[in-house]
């Protein structure tokens, strides 16, 4: 697959980096970008004649994949245009190469759409919001993210039924949100930008003070119900006694124990030690502090699990471990990280494991970021080797359901990831030029509807073209999973 060079700016030269220059002349360089590429320039999006294959840019993810989870994927992906969106990162990235680019680059997360925005706790105790995933992190234009965002938006929307008033408006809180925190970011002191982080509190207080008492509540039990969903929920939720031992409980083909994978005592037996080596290796990325805390448990169970719709068919494992009693549970996720689908269009990845680099891009871009969040390379059951990232499978996540959003509620929700993504990139590049780019107007958000609806309307066109690849058996779909 080719794609074309994305039109930009000219290219900064290293001498005049960021921190070389004063403040004026980071704001006149945003500015000047604007010749070079319009802000109504971000609203074209027309694909050529001859665009590539979409679903040959799926199937090509397929050679990688675990091969009887791999129907499972395209059976979620079935189901809405809005799924097929949530999985089809590859395939925007492709779209998004040919684009206009205004210059200034900063960490990716590579796939930002509404569902992968939630809560979680910080070290603190205290649930924040953010980025939540970061597969695909790596280093290049600002816009990308901004579009993949908007996107999702429009076609959440039209998923949702909403008129095309409401949409528009919601779309066009996403560039707001965006374009007024980095001019706010870009008047901050850098610790000032570093230390910024969005808790529930500041939230309520920002998005709900003028909804009615009803809406108010529904909010509350989101936030009420991610505390919840902790390691002592993980372990009630995903475990049952097995000869009196806490023991992954099988849901196949979701969760399949380790047990149940290989049945033979030997070849467990031998995973299994592989397994303390590798935790060993894992232990090694951590901070000494972190180090100290993860040598008061041990593993005891592993199981691999299914997880989202994108990632469905990389090799996602949950790993139990118990300190002081059984009830004391940590529940740690080894994800797969193969390489971003970013790379193919901006260039390899500083690091060579795509472990590390998911966790650096993670620390990069999120105020705070799971407390035992590690990377390894693992030579898995067939003997190939993988590279995985490690964090808690469950520290009070959760998430707003975006398909119970009213038309209000899709607009507050997209301001606020905006501002949530303005604050990631503000943290790894010039926030100061950005902001000097996108101005006051309103110029950028209304390029961004137009950008949406197009890329909306191919979105659907490629579901459909998924539909009838499936309906024709050139693919196979389990629907329901």
């Amino acid at each position: 697959m080719t794609s074309t060079r994305a039109r930009s700016a000219p290219d900064v030269p290293e001498s005049e980096t960021p921190t070389r220059l004063t403040v004026t002349d980071r704001v006149a360089r945003g500015r000047a970008a604007r010749a070079a590429v319009p802000r109504s320039a971000h609203g074209e999006f027309g694909p050529s004649t001859d665009r590539f294959d979409p679903i040959a840019v799926l199937r090509a993810q397929d050679a990688s994949r675990v091969t009887e989870l791999v129907p499972i994927r395209y059976g979620r992906m079935a189901v809405s245009p809005f799924t097929f969106f949530r999985g089809a990162a590859a395939v925007m990235a492709a779209d998004l190469a040919g684009t206009p680019v205004s210059g200034p680059v900063v960490q990716l997360c590579g796939d930002a759409h509404l569902s992968n925005f939630g809560f979680f706790a910080s070290p603190e105790r205290r649930l924040v919001f953010d980025l939540n995933d970061f597969d695909e992190t790596l280093r290049g234009p600002w816009e990308w993210d901004v579009k993949r965002l908007a996107a999702s938006v429009e076609i959440a929307g039209r998923d949702r039924g909403f008129g095309d008033g409401d949409r528009t408006a919601a779309v066009q809180a996403v560039g707001r949100g965006y374009r007024r925190a980095m001019r706010r970011f870009a008047e901050m002191t850098t610790l000032e930008v570093w230390y910024v982080q969005a808790d529930v509190d500041e939230l309520r207080a920002r998005y709900l003070e003028d909804v009615g008492r009803s809406r108010r509540k529904r909010v509350d039990r989101t936030f009420a119900k991610a505390r919840t969903r902790d390691n002592l929920g993980a372990l009630s939720r995903f475990t049952s006694l097995v000869d009196g031992m806490p023991r992954f409980t099988p849901d196949p083909p979701v969760v399949m124990p380790l047990r149940d994978l290989l049945p033979d005592n030997a070849e467990r037996t031998d995973l299994e030690n592989q397994l303390s080596r590798l935790l060993r290796d894992y232990h090694d990325t951590l901070p000494a502090d972190r180090r100290a805390l993860l040598d008061q448990y041990r593993p005891v169970d592993m199981a691999r699990k299914v997880v989202g719709v994108g990632s469905v068919g990389t090799r996602s494992w949950m790993i139990l471990l118990l300190g002081r009693d059984d009830h004391d549970a940590l529940v740690l996720q080894a994800k797969e990280a193969g390489p971003s689908v970013l790379e193919e269009h901006l260039g390899r990845a500083e690091q060579d494991n795509h472990g590390e680099r998911v966790v650096v891009g993670q620390q990069l871009m999120q105020a705070v970021s799971d407390i035992f969040l590690g990377w390894m390379r693992v030579a898995g059951i067939d003997s190939a080797e993988r590279d995985f990232y490690v964090r808690q499978l469950r520290d009070w996540k959760g998430s707003f359901e975006i398909e119970e959003m009213v038309p209000r509620g899709l607009t507050s929700y997209a301001d606020l990831c905006g501002w949530t993504l303005a604050r990631a990139h503000a943290r790894s590049g010039d926030r100061i030029a950005i902001a000097g780019y996108l101005g006051s107007s309103g110029a950028f958000d209304s390029a961004l509807v137009d950008f949406a609806r197009a890329y909306a309307d191919q979105n659907e066109r490629d579901h459909r073209a998924l539909l009838d690849t499936i309906a024709k058996g050139h693919v196979d779909a389990a629907a329901g999973i």
